[in-house]
């Protein structure tokens, strides 16, 4: 057992993937840390050592095809298992200990993924990838950057967001590690599911934002402390609760999701949410939070051909909205679905969505993707095949032949 301080931005999940723990071993040792929304800076956790993973040496096993399978090396297997080179412990029912396996990823989850997760991947990134660039269009309420990252080249420009609500934040890793794949395979010439990423890169330009409510994702993450800036007013906005999991809105109590021009009143009185909450509340006006006005700043900036705003959970992809799609946003929709396996829906009362926003001012085939199912925020278990099915997503729409 080895003691730990909690400090501020500490989770569960994070000291757990820190240490090369699961949630439940840290919970296991500490029981009260499972029964508080959230850790306090200075509290004391009794953290055991990590267990190490074993195997049972198979019949036609070597030294070789074991550190193949694990995606380990042999030094490694080597220098926890003396003498296992040379074949002496490397006979069948023989029981190894195997290192960690060495991460290929820049992109993955270490606990929940906050903007620092973010702002760290985009720079590493942006670092070894040299068709990678960064930039930020604006800050969040309390001045976190709005990062943007772009990769291609081409003529047709493609616009996507994500983690505009601050309990779908899995939304925004998935995008991150498409981003690090495309990048990959096309720094190495080769290609991706069946796509050539070449292709992309030649035809069009993408425009993503990975974290486009950067504040909300820190408050369902971490809760709020007494000394932060709106901690009376969310308390108040969240009826007395300390768990702020089911948050949607941002740092001031604003659906980012209901803030954009296109029927804004009657989406408004729709929901019929007087004032800040966890969600559903429209703003003050359209574009009054600078989150959603830096979106809407930076599609005006470079028009797109396409538009994807990801969202969780449901597995459908919203494709029309009042009659302002052009016609091959069903044909896409189609695509897109069978790619995924998803479902493709027709989606009507609803309004003021960035997606509609981008249909009705562009004219241009627009998406709202609920990646997963289950419960927002939905479980960490989920990321990989989200981020799968987020690429599957986009890679059908970078692949689509010219509007």
């Amino acid at each position: 057992m080895q003691q730990y301080i909690a400090r501020r931005g500490d989770t569960v999940s994070r000291i757990a993937a820190r240490h090369g723990l699961t949630p439940e071993h840290v919970i296991q040792g500490n029981p009260w840390a499972g029964s508080q929304p959230y850790l306090y800076p200075g509290q004391v956790l009794q953290l055991p050592s990590a267990p190490r993973k074993r195997y049972a040496v198979q019949t036609g096993d070597d030294v070789y095809s074991i550190a193949a399978l694990f995606g380990v090396g042999v030094e490694e297997l080597e220098m926890l298992n003396p003498g296992v080179s040379s074949g002496r412990s490397c006979l069948p029912g023989k029981v190894l200990v195997l290192p960690a396996a060495a991460r290929k990823a820049e992109v993955y989850l270490r606990g929940e993924y906050g903007p620092a997760e973010l702002e760290a991947d985009a720079a590493g990134l942006a670092e070894r990838y040299s068709c990678v660039s960064s930039e930020i269009i604006g800050h969040s309420v309390l001045g976190k950057p709005l990062r943007l990252l772009r990769i291609g080249s081409g003529p047709r420009q493609l616009h996507v967001n994500s983690a505009l609500h601050a309990n779908e934040w899995l939304t925004a890793p998935c995008l991150m590690r498409f981003l690090e794949e495309y990048a990959a395979a096309f720094a190495s010439g080769t290609d991706w599911h069946g796509h050539r990423p070449a292709d992309w890169h030649r035809d069009w330009t993408l425009w993503a934002v990975p974290m486009a409510n950067p504040d909300g994702v820190e408050l369902v993450q971490e809760g709020a402390m007494k000394d932060h800036p709106f901690y009376e007013e969310l308390m108040k906005w969240n009826c007395g609760r300390r768990s702020f999991r089911h948050w949607k809105a941002n740092i001031r109590g604003v659906d980012l999701g209901d803030q954009f021009p296109a029927h804004w009143e009657e989406e408004r009185d729709r929901r019929q949410v007087p004032g800040p909450a966890p969600r559903d509340y429209s703003g003050s006006a359209p574009l009054s939070e600078p989150e959603a006005a830096a979106l809407a700043a930076l599609a005006e900036r470079i028009p797109g051909d396409a538009a994807v705003s990801l969202h969780s959970q449901g597995a459908e992809i919203y494709w029309n909205y009042r009659g302002y799609e052009p016609p091959e946003s069903k044909q896409w929709a189609a695509k897109l679905a069978a790619a995924s396996g998803y479902r493709a829906v027709e989606l009507t009362g609803s309004d003021a969505g960035y997606k509609d926003w981008f249909i009705q001012r562009f004219r241009k085939p627009g998406f709202t993707v609920e990646l997963g199912a289950g419960k927002n925020p939905l479980p960490a278990a989920d990321f990989e095949d989200m981020a799968l099915e987020t690429g599957l997503i986009l890679g059908a729409i970078l692949s689509n032949v010219p509007i």
